[in-house]
């Protein structure tokens, strides 16, 4: 049976550690042969807002994992069959690491991130049937009103017709009567975003949608008023405000790739014409 430390060890360890770090001059919490574990390192692996029992048993993993890795890694030290295999793989690791760094340095500094809105709109019609509605999608207007709240009557009026007055009187009515207003008409929302405003009891289902452009419900505390302008079910071509973001990102990774190609090419000819590269004929 695996043995853990004990958590209120942990939890004392975790709360105030006290400087036993044997000359490092920082908190030590645990020491396995050589080598330290502080405070400091064991706080950055601790994610942040959770609770203290569970910052307590985080803590207590944490420790045990890093106190077995030592351990283990101790001995494999001394035990390495292949060490030449491993040294290698290190040294690759550690260059494709360097040049990964390096090329993301470069895409930052030189590379814009801005995309004419003509690209990325020639982008869309050209490759229009690659981009599908993966959730139900609409446009429309959402009121949350609480029940005790006057002129409900008008408030049915102006949510059915969003026109330029109509909105400016539900923006003073929200306003006046702590009264929640969200407005996607020129902008496509998901459904399920939508619905976490709705009461726990009523979900809306595509046929809602379909069949009914105006949808009022009510609870014991809030009335519910839905204006739907537009409606795209899950299979559809998505619209290009939608896919905007996606094509964006396509069309700036395949700059990213044009640019370090175009950056490595220049390199080699660069050393070709320095004579830092020589071929062999073996």
């Amino acid at each position: 049976m695996r043995k853990i430390l004990p958590l209120t060890l942990v939890a004392l360890l975790v709360a105030s550690c006290s400087k036993h770090s044997g000359g490092t001059g920082l908190d030590a919490i645990v020491k396995v042969n050589d080598q330290v574990l502080t405070k400091e390192k064991l706080d950055e692996k601790i994610p942040p807002g959770l609770t203290a029992e569970d910052s307590t048993m985080a803590a207590e993993y944490y420790i045990r994992s890093w106190i077995n890795d030592n351990l283990k890694y101790a001995i494999a030290s001394k035990n390495r069959v292949n060490a030449p295999m491993i040294e290698n793989l290190v040294a690759d690791y550690r260059k494709s690491l360097t040049i990964y760094q390096y090329e993301e340095q470069l895409v930052n500094e030189k590379l814009s991130k801005s995309i004419d809105d003509n690209l990325l709109r020639n982008y869309y019609e050209e490759n229009r049937d690659k981009f599908k509605t993966d959730v139900p999608l609409f446009k429309g207007l959402f009121l949350k009103v609480p029940v005790n709240a006057p002129q409900i009557d008008k408030v049915r009026l102006w949510y059915k017709a969003p026109n330029d007055k109509n909105i400016t009187n539900i923006e003073n009515y929200c306003v006046k009567n702590g009264a929640n207003y969200g407005s996607f008409l020129d902008q496509w929302v998901k459904l399920d975003n939508m619905m976490e405003n709705l009461p726990g009891s009523y979900r809306l289902d595509y046929d809602d949608l379909k069949q009914a452009k105006d949808i009022e419900k009510q609870d014991d505390n809030y009335y519910y008023f839905l204006h739907v302008t537009a409606y795209l079910p899950p299979g559809e071509n998505a619209p290009f405000e939608y896919a905007k973001p996606v094509i964006k990102e396509i069309l700036i990774n395949q700059r990213k790739i044009d640019f370090l190609k175009q950056v490595e090419e220049d390199l080699y000819n660069k050393a070709l014409n320095n004579r830092q590269i020589t071929f062999y004929n073996n």
